[in-house]
């Protein structure tokens, strides 16, 4: 079996000039980086319009791509923005400014759509109303606001009242499909540059789809729902490792039984677009397609229940290209559901060094069938995670990490050792994938963490052009070679 590897990198993190990355040439640098490191999987968080809070796990519309990773440059390439126009959206803070980005970056991009002359196949996309959904709910929600806010015939889609609206907001509707005709074309074109050079795009499919979303209002019957189309349950998780509390994630859970009757197509077509997207695509929160965490709308994570979900019926179809993301409260039903589809496991260097000399995430327990990670977008970095601890406490982890080490000429010492030995363990386990977050690679410390569960202000982490260097691209390229993961 060949041995793959790979980065953990957020188009957001890209270091462009314009205040966030883009699928512009920050985006074909990063590639190249790839290609000289001897990497040959990018991981991206997923990649659809964020709705309040900026997470990527919360997002308008599932097929959407978020309008914030349109390249500019190549707006001005098309003659529809001028240089003095693309200087006004330079940004060179070191963290991703959302408020700003909100307030500015919609009005360049309908300066830019107020010069587009609509092409033939622009018509054709328009047409066969293939953003149809996307376009229609954005632009309602710029008159109404949420969803539960819209006209209780919006809310029903009667096609009267759809057909008014489209007509009476036109040119909005027809903003809205221009952003995503373009971000589609600039993603493809980045996707073939990144195949014929040989890497491949894995894709994060969250479980669920955000409350307030056209997912939702095209797909109502879909979902646990009350009358005005809010949520009657919503998702989330239990106590864990992450949050003692639970995690209250306020998607809408889905009703189940209504699926049942159409054999769960909405959920099959959803996964047969990802997979059209992307190369690999890992589905997160992997164990609710086994069991969910449903808890009352109104009531604290720690008060839900857990009910059945359908996976099995789901996955049938898909044998190839999925990852599993089976984290957090993992029990025989989850197991069983993976050891059937036969998809990999996660699994994750930095749970592993609890004193249990069992633990599944040692370096030794890693098999083949499995994507291993020193950590998630969740996790703090190695080194953050390192500085949190004190003596004591540093002494036992570090003693935990030296004792199961399958890389016996490498120790930790100090707390700037931990990512190093991790990345070079995880690359000496058996698992068929490694993907090494960047973060780690610089061995960076909390600042450049992620996500932290249950909090806000996270999605902000930005990389700088520095930090894609010859001596990191050389670091992973001996790493490559010396493990063989080619």
């Amino acid at each position: 079996m060949k041995k793959k590897r790979g980065i953990l990198m957020p188009v957001f993190a890209l270091p462009g000039k314009y205040g966030i990355g883009t699928f512009g040439k920050e985006a074909y640098d990063f590639v190249d980086f790839l290609v000289k490191s001897e990497q040959s999987v990018w991981q991206m968080l997923p990649l659809g319009q964020t709705t309040f809070g900026d997470s990527p796990y919360q997002t308008t519309y599932d097929r959407s791509l978020n309008p914030y990773f349109c390249d500019l440059d190549d707006l001005k390439n098309q003659g529809l923005l001028s240089d003095a126009e693309l200087k006004t959206a330079e940004d060179k803070s070191g963290k991703i400014n959302y408020g700003k980005l909100y307030k500015t970056r919609y009005s360049i991009l309908r300066k830019a759509f107020s010069r587009f002359d609509f092409s033939d196949d622009f018509l054709a996309v328009v047409n066969r109303k293939k953003f149809d959904d996307y376009a229609l709910f954005a632009s309602l929600k710029s008159v109404y606001g949420e969803l539960t806010a819209f006209p209780q015939d919006i809310k029903n889609r009667k096609k009267s009242s759809l057909n008014n609206f489209r007509e009476l907001h036109e040119n909005e509707y027809l903003f809205h499909i221009f952003i995503q005709y373009t971000l589609e074309k600039q993603f493809l074109k980045l996707k073939k540059y990144a195949n014929e050079k040989g890497v491949k795009f894995m894709g994060d499919l969250p479980l669920y789809v955000s409350a307030d979303s056209a997912d939702v209002w095209a797909n109502p019957k879909q979902f646990a729902l009350r009358e005005n189309l809010a949520p009657k349950t919503v998702a989330g998780v239990p106590p864990d490792y992450f949050s003692a509390d639970g995690q209250l994630w306020g998607n809408p859970v889905y009703d189940y039984e209504e699926m049942k009757k159409n054999n769960f197509s909405w959920w099959k077509k959803r996964i047969r677009f990802a997979l059209s997207r992307y190369d690999l695509l890992r589905i997160d929160h992997f164990r609710g397609l086994d069991r969910f965490w449903a808890i009352p709308n109104g009531k604290s994570a720690k008060e839900g229940e857990w009910l059945p979900a359908y996976g099995r019926e789901i996955l049938k179809p898909f044998k190839n290209r999925l990852i599993a993301e089976d984290l957090g409260t993992i029990d025989d039903g989850v197991r069983s559901l993976l050891s059937e589809t036969g998809y990999p496991g996660m699994k994750v260097l930095l749970f592993a060094y609890d004193q249990n000399p069992q633990n599944p995430y040692l370096p030794a327990f890693v098999g083949e069938n499995s994507v291993v990670y020193v950590g998630t977008h969740d996790n703090d970095t190695a080194y953050g995670f390192a500085k949190t601890l004190d003596a004591d406490a540093f002494k036992r982890f570090s003693k935990a990490v030296n004792d199961n080490s399958i890389v016996k000429d490498l120790k930790v010492k100090t707390k700037k050792d931990v990512a190093p030995v991790l990345i070079e363990n995880a690359y000496a386990t058996r698992s068929r994938l490694s993907v090494i977050s960047y973060a780690d690679v610089m061995n960076y410390d909390n600042r450049y963490r992620i996500n932290t569960p249950s909090t806000v202000g996270n999605w902000t982490v930005k990389f700088k052009k520095s930090d894609f260097s010859d001596e990191k691209s050389n670091y992973l390229k001996a790493l490559a070679e010396k493990y063989k993961r080619k």
